[in-house]
């Protein structure tokens, strides 16, 4: 890749890593920004569910906006979005104004992330240049947590604010980047909205995407998502007010169904159904569920172990997790290696079976483990993120038409953070559990240390589930005679001006099924 690639990618990256940093220096700031602000244990929770209704609830249509509306124009809009609203809770006064900020900063995410990553599948040459791009792309967001995780904790010693302005500066850096770096698109019309010669201008363009949306279907989606994210946020209240729960999860099924009717009677859906016949979109979004639900349950967890049984600070446990960021330097380095050598669905196995074992190793966990005692688990926590992440996005886009590439990476994007909101609440449910169906005739130490081992199942759950849809992903990819990065070959040509100088595959070297309904 030449300079100008490589600017365009640091800039893209930077997106994902100012996701990660702000998610980790919000989870460490929680407990000061309770006892500052005096707020609730509900409230304190809801600060944190607030964002991953938004991401969760937004992604899909996120994703699809940016292939209607224009991925650069999206991008650039919501960054600017989830600057303003971060900036603005670091002034919040009061539990409601930082629940609000919350929210409208992960709607921000779920349409700025997508557009970044579609922006990537049609910026680099499909093939061993976008795996590459890819592979730091997923590297690159772990890192942003794992740094989160310690900078968090260094900057609430001088004030929780600085976990909300933080961001702000370094989304103005790449903004500022973004909006030299990323090059204007045409957006795909159909000809006959085209006018003379086939040409349409820019304000044209955006009236016919806007008449072409399809509202009623991204009124369902929307609405669906919100209503099973809720529910799912609510499983760690365990069985208390379960109508209210069950409620929620229903009345999102019955929306997603009606969704899928919308889409069927559409004639520009915002979701082409066919999209789904397409097994490696189906299994890498399920395993990124999978995945980053083990991964972040069990990171809540440990937070749980290092800080309330083992009385470590904030600031000792983030340093003892960072280990876990290890994958921001596999990601770019060992995992390509692994991929050219045995494919996508052989790696994405392997960094499955990796986890399955390093949670399984802490399940025992007792109350005097030494570091060296858990060090394995989280070496190889982070080293199954690293070979799986990265090769499921690649997986997830591969053989995907350019014109739905916002929309292949909002259904990954919203199967991770879906993923993320299962695996925490799952793991707080069963703790929660355990912890109050203990005997009271012990210690409440040995209770919760109890209760955690309890909801340590539910990582080594998850992983097991991961590692059979690999399996099955590499039993197709074996039997179907596909190539070894699990997709086929595309003709690289260059488009573009030779400013820009960016490589991709044309539509018509992707695979046929791909446009199917």
């Amino acid at each position: 890749m030449g300079a100008r690639a490589w600017a365009l990618l640091l800039v893209l990256c930077g997106t994902i890593f100012l996701e990660g940093i702000d998610i980790a220096m919000l989870a460490i700031a929680i407990p000061a920004i309770r006892s500052d602000l005096g707020l609730s244990t509900g409230t304190a929770a809801w600060v944190i569910s607030a964002y991953v209704l938004g991401y969760a609830g937004f992604t899909l249509l996120g994703g699809r906006a940016a292939d209607l509306l224009g991925r650069r124009r999206m991008f650039l809009f919501w960054l600017g979005i989830f600057m303003v609203f971060s900036g603005l809770g670091g002034f919040a006064a009061e539990g409601w104004m930082l629940v609000v900020a919350r929210f409208v900063t992960g709607v921000a995410a779920a349409f700025m992330t997508p557009a970044a990553m579609s922006i990537i599948t049609t910026s680099y040459a499909e093939g061993p240049e976008r795996n590459r791009a890819l592979l730091i792309f997923a590297g690159t967001s772990a890192g942003g947590f794992s740094l989160g995780l310690a900078v968090g904790g260094l900057l609430t010693e001088f004030g929780w604010q600085w976990v909300f302005f933080t961001p702000v500066i370094f989304a103005a850096v790449v903004l500022a980047g973004a909006l030299r770096l990323i090059p204007k698109e045409p957006r795909l019309i159909p000809k006959e909205s085209r006018g003379k010669g086939g040409a349409m201008d820019g304000a044209m363009r955006t009236r016919s995407a806007v008449r072409g949306f399809d509202l009623p279907g991204a009124t369902a989606a929307a609405g669906a998502m919100l209503l099973l994210a809720f529910a799912i946020v609510r499983l760690e209240h365990g069985f208390a007010d379960w109508p209210f729960t069950v409620g929620a999860a229903v009345s999102g099924l019955l929306l997603l169904f009606a969704f899928v009717g919308i889409e069927r009677r559409a004639a520009q859906p915002l979701v082409r159904l066919g999209i789904f016949r397409t097994g490696s979109v189906v299994r890498a979004g399920l395993g990124a569920l999978l995945y980053l639900g083990a991964f972040m349950g069990f990171q809540f967890v440990l937070t749980i172990y290092l800080q309330e049984l083992r009385g470590w600070s904030s600031w000792q446990t983030a340093v003892a997790m960072i280990v876990l960021g290890c994958d921001v330097i596999l990601s770019p380095t060992l995992t390509p290696r692994l991929v050219r050598r045995f494919g996508n669905a052989r790696v994405i196995l392997g960094g499955f079976l990796m986890a399955v074992t390093g949670y399984a190793l802490f399940l025992p966990v007792g109350m005097d483990w030494p570091y060296l005692a858990m060090f394995p688990t989280l070496l190889l926590a982070g080293t199954g993120f690293a070979l799986t992440l990265g090769p499921q996005m690649i997986a997830a886009t591969d053989g995907v038409a350019e014109r739905e590439q916002g929309l292949a990476s909002g259904l990954l994007q919203t199967a991770t953070q879906f993923g993320a909101a299962i695996g925490i609440s799952a793991v707080t449910a069963v703790h929660g559990l355990m912890a109050a169906g203990s005997p009271r005739g012990g210690s409440d130490a040995a209770a919760d240390l109890s209760a955690s081992r309890w909801a340590l199942l539910v990582p080594v759950a998850m992983a097991a589930l991961g590692a059979v849809v690999a399996a099955v992903g590499v039993r197709k990819v074996s039997r179907g005679g596909i190539g070894r990065d699990g997709g086929r070959a595309a003709r690289p040509v260059v488009t573009g001006s030779a400013q820009t100088a960016v490589l991709k595959a044309p539509d018509d070297a992707r695979p046929a099924a791909s446009e199917a309904r």
